[in-house]
């Protein structure tokens, strides 16, 4: 079965400018595409910043993708006032689907980087459903770490703030 983030071609790294404006695109970017209506999709809503779609291979019924627009690889690149913009808008949507599917709870995903399971190299956020005993999987072991080095850690981070 062929999942929408094995296509191949989508990480092109000539940029183009977006025939509307000023969004920048890349060209053969699968979300870009998604994004700009090149690419056929399931889209609930849209305006001039960013496309909300249903993810054609869902984890569970309602699956949602935020994409901006603009070609943002991850987000590191993405700025504080889109930032908000999109998490307002997850929010709204978050709403909307606990409403519609009853759901239990709902993950809100975004991965940055090969090493965080980042397949498809243009930002985008997941709202997942969730159900009690579903099927859907997020989970990772936990380490071991001393106070001392909490506290370390935390001071180094508070410090670059």
């Amino acid at each position: 079965m062929n999942n929408i983030l094995d296509i191949g071609g989508y990480l092109d790294i000539d940029k183009i400018r977006h025939w509307e404006g000023e969004i920048m695109i890349k060209q053969n970017c699968l979300f870009c595409n998604v994004a700009n209506g090149s690419m056929d999709s399931a889209t609930i809503f849209e305006n001039s910043e960013f496309k909300v779609v249903l993810d054609p291979y869902p984890a569970a019924k309602g699956h949602t993708l935020i994409i901006p627009k603009e070609h943002i690889e991850n987000i590191y690149e993405l700025d504080t006032e889109s930032a908000s913009r999109l998490f307002a808008l997850a929010t709204h949507i978050a709403k909307v689907l606990k409403s519609i599917y009853n759901c239990d709870g709902l993950n809100i995903l975004q991965n940055n980087g090969e090493a965080a399971g980042q397949t498809v190299f243009h930002f985008h956020m997941h709202l997942i459903p969730r159900y009690n005993n579903d099927n859907v999987k997020i989970k990772w072991e936990t380490i071991k770490i001393e106070k001392e080095e909490l506290d370390a850690i935390a001071k180094e981070i508070a410090s670059r703030l």
